[in-house]
């Protein structure tokens, strides 16, 4: 049946202040001193870095989050007021009053930049997490601006296009996980009662260079392309023209982000499987605008690349989290633990 509701919203039929939140002095103030009191490291709980006003703000937001339209955008957080050696425990402060975080390489928060440059593929991808939380390091003028499309709205469309490919996308498909195993989880899905969206085709393509893998059939194939080729059509996703210090928060259970991949990355789907494959969340909100680069001196200088938009990424579980698909934790990667079942938004 259809999905109703503010989660599935159009870009045209939004206005800036459906999903821009200010983030004022007062709000300012508090996040300094908790930064402050931490000493520059992360914070463990919501407790170590108290934000009385600025709190009540992200629990706002989660709400949004969870039963609104599933995304919002913090601004008004100046990096050169607070200083990018900050930016890491800045986005853990923020995240402890959303949720739990999830590891990651390295740790919970992520550095990310753009594709490296060469010819583009656009694909929306999601994240197996609540909430994606993303404070924007660096912004040039001439790279793309952040894009999301609602996934009800995708789903709504599909309806209307064709029904039978729909169906094949609430049936299960193999998808790769972090450790390298095969899952099988469906697109579309119901938990809790709430209708869930979660689309990774980078993990459904890696399953595919598994050997032992089930091959997908032609009809899936062309729904995922069916797919693909609805989220991008205009008027149903948002371009954002992010700032540095920006934070967008999402739910990539109800909202898709956009990221491209590299030549190199799409020609690798066609070369012989890897021993282990790729990890499928690995390049999650990577977007890229080539530049040309300087003409050659004497001697010629180390080369420079393309203007990259940067950006810190944390993943987080929420208290609102549903049971989803069984599987889904697998692609977290989280630790088998009572908790840890409830995964979803």
């Amino acid at each position: 049946m259809p999905q109703a509701g503010q989660a599935a919203w159009r870009a045209a039929d939004l206005r800036t202040s459906d999903w821009m939140i200010p983030v004022g002095a007062e709000d300012l103030a508090e996040l300094e001193q908790a930064l402050t009191a931490l000493g520059g490291r992360a914070p463990q709980s919501a407790a170590e870095a108290p934000l009385p006003h600025l709190g009540a703000v992200l629990r706002g937001a989660a709400t949004r989050l969870d039963t609104g339209r599933g995304f919002v955008l913090l601004r008004g957080l100046t990096l050169e007021r607070l200083g990018e050696a900050l930016a890491e425990p800045l986005l853990a402060a923020l995240g402890a009053h959303l949720g739990r975080p999830l590891p990651g390489p390295g740790g919970a928060v992520q550095r990310q930049a753009s594709a490296a440059g060469g010819a583009l593929r656009w694909r929306f991808h999601a994240d197996a997490a609540d909430i994606v939380a993303l404070l924007v390091l660096r912004q040039p003028p001439d790279v793309d601006p952040a894009m999301l499309v609602a996934a009800a709205t995708v789903h709504n469309e599909m309806m209307k296009r064709d029904r039978a490919a729909l169906e094949l996308l609430y049936r299960p498909m193999p998808h790769a996980t972090p450790t390298g195993t095969v899952i099988d989880l469906p697109v579309f899905s119901t938990a809790s009662g709430a209708f869930v969206g979660r689309y990774a085709r980078d993990s459904i393509d890696a399953a595919q260079r598994v050997p032992e893998t089930p091959r997908l059939t032609g009809p899936q194939m062309q729904a995922l392309d069916l797919l693909d080729s609805l989220c991008a059509e205009p008027g149903l996703a948002l371009r954002m023209d992010v700032r540095p210090g920006d934070v967008l928060l999402f739910n990539p259970l109800q909202v898709w982000k956009r990221r491209a991949e590299s030549l190199a990355e799409s020609m690798a789907e066609s070369l012989p499987p890897d021993p282990v494959p790729p990890t499928p969340e690995a390049a999650g909100g990577s977007e890229v605008a080539a530049v040309a680069e300087p003409p050659p001196a004497t001697p010629p200088p180390p080369a420079t690349g393309p203007a990259k938009r940067e950006a810190l990424r944390l993943l987080l579980l929420t208290e609102s989290s549903r049971a989803l698909p069984e599987g889904l934790l697998a692609l977290v990667g989280a630790p088998d633990s009572p908790d840890a079942i409830m995964v979803g938004g």
